[in-house]
């Protein structure tokens, strides 16, 4: 753990919820004093917690008064866990995370977050053995190589033939309420495979009821070795975890979510709801330097970008080797091994509008938890927007950004326009399925899939 406090000897993240919303909210307010100063932010050790990174190393926490101290959780319920008991200020955390909390699937807890911390940046690799079995079914290109993206049909027939054999078919995502676990699910239901339901109302949370692919937790880092073990035989997760499988030897990874869902939100800061109120203009403040960290990551190209994986790879941060962090995040991606693709929007930080937390976002979390039966019953869609609007911050958002553009840091072109943002992206269209996703009509996305609840289904 590192600290870094007046006298630079702390290591911290922070963030805090400001209450109040987007319809009371002043255009622009200077944010005052920082109520509390010195902060302890948790992290998993991924490479998208770098704007929390790069916010300490550049000094953009102790521009805004900020001594912070980050520090590696053992796994995201742990993390979870402090920031509820208040441990830590706040967090890097599953974008679901909030939202799961706050509607009471495991931990039951008002979290917030006004802060999206980056776009895309998973993929799901499978063993060397699997994908010896894969490769008959993908068809090569011109050059020889697999065509992507590679969908799920491909690993449909190796599933099948382990049933007819009696043997289960183990995955491993990172916990139930992550991308990786909805990414995962997605991929394998638009090829036809049964990722299984989730019953917490029968006190079933296995999430395996009918499962065709069984689908289990295991934290991000110990992914390789689990599968290398025989364990799994696959798993989704992020960098470096995927690319590190490829440096061992042990695996390929054989689609990235920018290809399952193209820009998809990955990571947010959260905080309680609680400490958002107390410490209002902390939080405003850790939002302002997690902003401009996260412009300094996507500044000219990616040119910051070998700077941040040196910073990323110290044993306090990430803690991989340097090339294996710099395989994706600095725009490729290595596929099976010498097949190295430019994927330069792998990891995106500010780009793209990735920092605004859309409420359409969180109504994509919230339905999959409902297709999944993480949500037993049936809801309306007002519902969705409820719940979406009272975890998802943007108002909190945009005092920040609105400071960082009249202190002239960041033009207003670079965000959305506040005047007439009302949330919601424009119904998105790059899935690996083809499906439109529309968050303003949850139940309507919710029936346009085969396999999954939808209106009245109860698991």
């Amino acid at each position: 753990m590192f600290k870094k406090s007046h006298s630079l000897l702390s290591r911290v993240i922070s963030t805090t919820v400001l209450a109040a919303s987007l319809a009371t909210a002043p255009a622009w307010a200077a944010i005052g004093e920082p109520e509390k100063e010195d902060l302890k932010f948790g992290f998993i050790k991924l490479t998208d917690m770098a704007p929390l990174a790069i916010a300490y190393e550049k000094g953009y926490f102790e521009d805004e008064g900020l001594y912070v101290q980050l520090e590696a959780q053992a796994n995201w319920k742990v993390l979870l866990d402090r920031v509820i008991d208040g441990q830590l200020d706040g967090a890097h955390m599953l974008a679901g995370q909030p939202l799961g909390a706050t509607i009471g699937f495991g931990t039951k807890a008002d979290i917030i977050t006004a802060f999206s911390m980056d776009l895309n940046g998973n993929a799901i690799t499978v063993s060397n053995d699997i994908w010896d079995q894969m490769k008959q079914y993908i068809p090569n290109g011109p050059d020889g190589k697999p065509v992507h993206p590679i969908k799920a049909d491909a690993l449909k027939p190796v599933i099948e033939k382990y049933k007819d054999e009696g043997k289960p078919f183990n995955m491993g995502m990172v916990f139930p309420v992550s991308t990786h676990n909805y990414e995962l699910r997605y991929w394998l239901a638009a090829g036809g495979i049964n990722p299984g339901y989730y019953a917490p109302h029968k006190g079933d949370t296995s999430g395996q009821i009918d499962a065709d692919a069984l689908l289990s937790v295991t934290p991000p880092p110990q992914m390789p070795a689990t599968m290398e073990a025989g364990t799994i035989y696959g798993y989704c997760v992020g960098e470096p975890w995927n690319q590190q499988a490829v440096f061992k030897g042990i695996g390929v990874p054989v689609v990235t979510d920018y290809e399952i869902w193209k820009n998809n939100p990955e990571k947010v800061f959260g905080v309680s709801k609680h400490w958002a109120e107390e410490y209002p203009n902390t939080h405003l403040r850790v939002v302002k330097a997690m902003i401009r960290a996260a412009k300094w990551l996507d500044d000219k190209n990616n040119a910051n970008r070998p700077e941040a994986v040196k910073i990323l790879s110290q044993s306090e941060y990430v803690g991989a080797d340097y090339d294996v962090i710099a395989n994706s995040m600095t725009g490729t991606f290595e596929y099976e091994k010498g097949d190295k693709r430019d994927v330069p929007d792998f990891n995106v930080f500010f780009r793209h509008n990735a920092t605004y937390p859309y409420y359409s976002d969180a109504i994509w979390y919230l339905t999959q938890m409902r297709r999944w039966g993480q949500i037993a019953d049936p809801k309306p869609d007002s519902w969705y927007m409820d719940i979406a609007k009272k975890v998802y911050r943007p108002d909190i958002y945009r005092q920040a950004a609105e400071e960082l553009i009249a202190d002239g840091v960041i033009s207003a072109a670079e965000f959305p326009d506040f005047a007439t943002e009302d949330g919601f992206k424009a119904p998105q269209t790059h899935f690996i399925d083809n499906i439109t996703y529309d968050g303003s009509k949850p139940n309507e996305y919710l029936k346009k899939f085969e396999i999954g609840l939808k209106d009245d289904q109860k698991i």
